[in-house]
């Protein structure tokens, strides 16, 4: 296949090249690997105003982009192209079928010559659609004041496409939308950021354990994200089949659809909260790896939280999907740390009696919940907050240092007899914006 061209149809050609000519679309066109031109339609009128539009039959608000200028641009491109090409008229317009990196495939590989239109106004005579497009194409359900926008989209994304715009092919095949998953989570210097630290398995090296996070995490992100595409994945191999069974179990099904926010708890929300502790303890393998033994906690435990107003549930849509407790009485237990220390001079808010209905492990709820925890204690006047958890508790460790807790040292903590009360305990300093 010949070097990709792209013609341009439109009012406003210096402003369309000048952003193509840029960067790396810029640089492939000055090597020659894609040929883009802008052609101004003005130029194809037939009168001295150099008039492309006119008022519409039948009435109307607004004008009417005219054929006659459209066609004649059109045959004054397509007498330039050389009989061999594969060529393709787009009319960029909202009623055109929704764009898509499929779309953006099928172009690079069917076609080696792409005319784009730009419409204005309210649109353009439909004779010269129906006569000259081959296809419409809509960059979504919105308008534009033009179709300049939506042509350099298409343009610049087909042109990636082209051997040799980008230095390889792996550079577009792991990206969002290539295989209907979206890219895994980038991470680049320094090694912590504001509190957050790179996740492990990128700094240990090992090239096969980095592959298969970044697989994974591209079945989370697209299940978090876009359930819309989640629901359309039926991958071939046989590795992503297994993924893709393993986010479903881990997720419970359920896909942020609804909003998720936080607010304080309520007496009524007790029995909703009391399932999940009760779907908590149910689901532990072993006794000893988290806080939810025998009858703690119990509905005591929560209307005393509830009587301080430190109690808060995370609702998804309507339905409760987590909960915590965030309070600012400092516990005795909380400055016996046996090998470490907290921050010097931090007055804390302290994190206790928290978790996520099983139906919505995996689906991102967590990560939200300590989002609103940082919330609470800004709202509190403070910046530091303070937790513990069981030291085989990985899937919580792990939690923590995501969302930038680093640990400070071993603690006790009495909670009720016979528990185990060694403990991990963690600190988050909260980077407040100005």
């Amino acid at each position: 296949m010949s070097r990709m061209r792209i013609d341009i149809l439109t009012l406003f050609p210096d402003t369309v090249s000048a952003v193509l000519h840029e960067s790396i679309i810029g640089r492939a066109a000055k090597k020659g690997v894609v040929e883009i031109n802008c052609v101004q339609i003005r130029d194809f009128t037939e009168n001295k105003q150099n008039q492309v539009d006119d008022y519409p039959y039948g009435g109307g608000w607004g004008c009417v982009m005219m054929a006659q200028p459209l066609k004649s641009c059109l045959d004054s491109v397509m007498s330039t192209v050389e009989p061999v090409r594969r060529s393709r008229v787009i009319y960029l317009s909202p009623q055109g079928q929704p764009y898509t990196q499929e779309t953006a495939k099928r172009l690079r590989r069917d076609y080696d010559h792409l005319v784009l239109v730009c419409g204005h106004y309210e649109g353009v005579d439909e004779r010269f659609i129906e006569a000259c497009v081959d296809e419409e194409i809509s960059l979504g359900d919105f308008v534009l004041t033009g179709g300049e926008i939506a042509a350099m989209a298409v343009a610049d994304s087909v042109c990636r496409l082209v051997p040799g715009v980008l230095s390889d092919e792996q550079c577009y095949i792991g990206e969002s939308h290539w295989d209907g998953l979206l890219e895994y989570p980038q991470y680049t210097r320094p090694e912590v950021w504001e509190g957050r630290e790179v996740p492990e398995v990128l700094l240990g090296g090992d090239h096969e354990k980095v592959e298969k996070w970044r697989r994974k995490q591209q079945f989370l992100r697209t299940a978090r994200k876009r359930p819309d595409l989640f629901e359309k994945l039926d991958p071939a191999d046989e590795g992503d089949r297994k993924l893709l069974a393993e986010v479903k179990r881990g997720a419970g099904n359920v896909m942020l659809t609804d909003p998720v926010t936080c607010r304080p708890a309520a007496s009524d929300d007790l029995p909703a909260i009391l399932a999940i502790v009760d779907e908590a303890r149910a689901s532990l393998k072993k006794l000893r790896v988290d806080q939810w033994q025998g009858p703690y906690p119990a509905e005591q435990h929560f209307r005393f939280d509830l009587e301080r107003e430190e109690l808060h549930v995370i609702l998804h849509g309507e339905e409760i999907a987590a909960f915590f407790t965030l309070s600012t009485r400092e516990e005795k237990s909380y400055e016996s740390i046996t090998d470490g220390k907290w921050t010097e001079g931090k007055q804390a808010a302290v994190l206790h009696r928290c978790a996520v209905a099983k139906k919505y492990r995996g689906s991102g709820v967590a990560e939200k919940l300590m989002r609103f925890v940082d919330e609470q204690t800004l709202d509190l006047g403070l910046n530091c907050v303070r937790t513990d958890t069981h030291k085989k508790n990985k899937p919580m460790q792990a939690l923590l240092r995501k969302c930038g807790y680093r640990y400070r040292g071993n603690l006790t903590v009495v909670v009720e007899p016979g528990h185990d009360t060694a403990r991990q305990g963690y600190e988050k300093i909260i980077k407040v914006r100005k």
